[in-house]
């Protein structure tokens, strides 16, 4: 039986051969919580009557959503998260670490070939680096807590392969709303989804994660790429676990294989209130945004912030504009600061967040009023996502929210083509 990467893994973590559609009891690599389950999955493990989390490497929690905390309550579920940690001597990121994902495998805990448990649906990022993440409720991560194990159906697997080169000013984002928009947000459900392809081979680490990270968005369980010499060299210089790289047989079974042409697509734009309600920018091409976000989990990292930079340098945001922009872990700030990306969008009239999710969650920074326009390079507009559901968002590349700052509208990246060289 030729096997897919999810079978492949799964398999390699339940000591036996698995197939598409089994239920298999599997060991874990890693989990962890963010401030937003961390506190009922403290109170799920407590339930389970376990005194002591079984491995202590094999978890963190990470405060990122509200961080620093908004209010009263907040706060308390932080004080827990911290205590917690003293007790059971885990890890915890306090606030101003980052964003769990990008924490999680810039700290190292992650490599090829591992499985891993979040209790964040974004956990799929880390496909991009050959590992079967999938979110997962509190309970279920508490007794991976407990136990270093859990139970899997082994997903079907949907293959994207992407195809040509991205033209200039278009990128990863625009490729994976470009996909979204075509195979639906419940396109993907319960399925493991391989990208592959040479566009997908061209792209750099960070921007293959912003691919992996919505995968959530079709409704999959994981998406997955293959490792080559860009994730080894990545994963080595980050962990220092030994990579187990994992890569699909030649005749694996795949429940539905599509193929997409990406040399002569337009930026993308998700409008509201959808991520598959996708369009080409020029269908919403001035239409006025009151602000513009530029970071979360799918577009802070360092690349995200020099594309934006580059547009932005020397320029002033227009009038009235709300521009927020949020590394995505505090290491990136560091390095955004040494580059001089910081500068720039600052002098630009931007306010900059502590690292962390920050106004895409909608519990404080940057909350909508009503009636606003948002655009955002975050994963999800759904109604109430920026804290408002009476507001409206639209979601693109950190190049398009940069071209849309200037404006004031939502404009071109493409006009800007000579920045981005």
């Amino acid at each position: 039986m030729k096997q897919t990467i999810a079978e492949k893994i799964l398999s390699e973590h339940c000591g036996r051969r698995a197939k598409a559609g089994e239920i298999v009891i599997a060991n874990i690599d890693f989990c962890f919580g963010q401030d937003g389950t961390s506190g009922m999955i403290i109170d799920s493990f407590r339930k389970l009557g376990v005194d002591n989390v079984l491995e202590k490497d094999m978890f963190c929690m990470v405060i990122d959503h509200s961080a620093p905390s908004p209010n009263i309550g907040v706060s308390a579920v932080h004080d827990k998260i911290r205590d917690f940690s003293r007790e059971q001597g885990v890890r915890v990121f306090d606030i101003g670490s980052g964003v769990c994902h990008q924490v999680v495998p810039e700290s190292g805990f992650v490599t090829c070939g591992d499985l891993v448990l979040g209790a964040d649906s974004h956990t799929c990022t880390y496909g991009a680096i050959n590992v079967f993440s999938t979110g997962v409720g509190s309970t279920d991560l508490a007794i991976a807590l407990a136990s270093g194990r859990n139970w899997f159906k082994v997903p079907e697997t949907m293959k994207i392969i992407m195809n040509g080169q991205l033209p200039k000013g278009v990128f990863s984002k625009d490729a994976i709303l470009r996909v979204i928009g075509d195979v639906g947000a419940a396109g993907a459900t319960y399925q493991a989804v391989e990208f592959c392809g040479g566009a997908i081979n061209a792209l750099s680490i960070d921007a293959r994660f912003t691919v992996a990270n919505m995968a959530v968005e079709m409704g999959a369980k994981c998406g997955l790429m293959a490792a080559d010499k860009k994730t080894m060299a990545w994963v080595k210089k980050h962990s220092v676990r030994e990579p187990r790289p994992v890569a699909a047989d030649k005749d694996a079974r795949y429940a539905e294989t599509r193929e997409y042409d990406l040399s002569d697509i337009s930026p993308q734009v998700a409008r509201p209130h959808a991520v598959d309600n996708v369009c080409s920018v020029e269908e919403v091409e001035g239409t006025p945004i009151n602000e513009v976000y530029i970071g979360t989990c799918t577009n802070g990292r360092l690349e995200d912030l020099e594309i934006a930079a580059k547009i932005l340098k020397g320029r002033k945001v227009a009038p009235g504009l709300k521009f927020i922009v949020t590394p995505a872990s505090r290491k990136i700030y560091l390095d955004a600061l040494k580059k001089g990306y910081v500068e720039t969008f600052i002098a630009s009239g931007a306010v900059i967040n502590n690292p962390g999710c920050g106004p895409c969650v909608g519990t404080h920074q940057g909350v909508l009023a009503d009636g606003e326009n948002a655009f955002s390079t975050a994963n999800r507009n759904f109604k109430g996502r920026m804290g408002n559901p009476n507001a409206n968002i639209y979601l693109g590349s950190p190049a398009t929210a940069a071209a849309t700052a200037l404006k004031g509208t939502i404009a071109d990246p493409r006009e800007h083509k000579r920045r981005l060289s």
